[in-house]
């Protein structure tokens, strides 16, 4: 039984987890000690969990000092929106153009989304964040492309980081609702041009509220 390897991805699921929610903030340098003691490990786990997230850009090691938290730039919210709009509107447009057989199945997995996305306006606000990433994730995932979709998920990870607690509000969040709903629209109705258009205004209201340059 490979418990280091089970151990390392504890850490480094802790670790990473710490980061995203802002539990570890940005600048603030960590120890070894201290996620060994919170994840219930020894420190070589540790220790190969924070190459991993430092191979992700997310922490920045120094030896016998710890690993500082590598704090969210403008320059890397400008990079994650203006990749994501090259990641996703590519992709988008090629499910709204796909055979009927990946399109209709692809549509409703995106419909079951949505309507999670509803339930969820007045709920967990968690849930509806997952329902959201999982969406664009399986438009992302029916190009077939595993390194896009490797990179949307990477760039999802950072772009949580950069979420200031309380700014997505009720109205927010019903108004990326309705961006959804054309997204979906646009992939049923087998409009490519549609689903690239309804990608980008949902994107330039992210850039928005993200405070995006570009």
């Amino acid at each position: 039984m490979d418990t280091t390897g089970s151990a390392t991805e504890r850490a480094y699921a802790f670790t990473k987890d710490a980061i995203l929610t802002r539990r570890y903030g940005g600048g603030e340098l960590i120890s070894e000690g201290d996620i060994a003691a919170g994840v219930g490990v020894s420190r070589t786990p540790v220790r190969e969990a924070l190459l991993r997230l430092q191979s992700e850009g997310l922490v920045r090691l120094y030896p016998k000092r710890g690993a500082l938290i590598v704090p969210v730039s403008q320059e890397e919210v400008d990079d994650v929106v203006e990749t994501r709009r090259l990641v996703e509107g590519h992709t988008a447009e090629r499910a709204a153009a796909a055979p009927a057989d990946v399109r209709g199945p692809l549509a409703e997995r995106l419909a079951d989304l949505l309507g999670t996305m509803r339930a969820e306006l007045a709920g967990d606000r968690r849930a509806f964040i997952a329902a959201d990433r999982r969406f664009h994730g399986e438009i992302v995932a029916a190009s077939g492309n595993a390194i896009l979709a490797g990179l949307y998920d990477s760039l999802r990870d950072r772009q949580l980081r950069m979420m200031e607690e309380g700014t997505r509000t009720a109205e927010r969040m019903r108004r990326s609702v309705e961006e959804h709903e054309a997204i979906l629209e646009a992939v049923r109705a087998a409009d490519p041009v549609a689903a690239r258009e309804a990608v980008s205004v949902h994107l330039g209201t992210a850039a928005r509220w993200l405070g995006a340059r570009r």
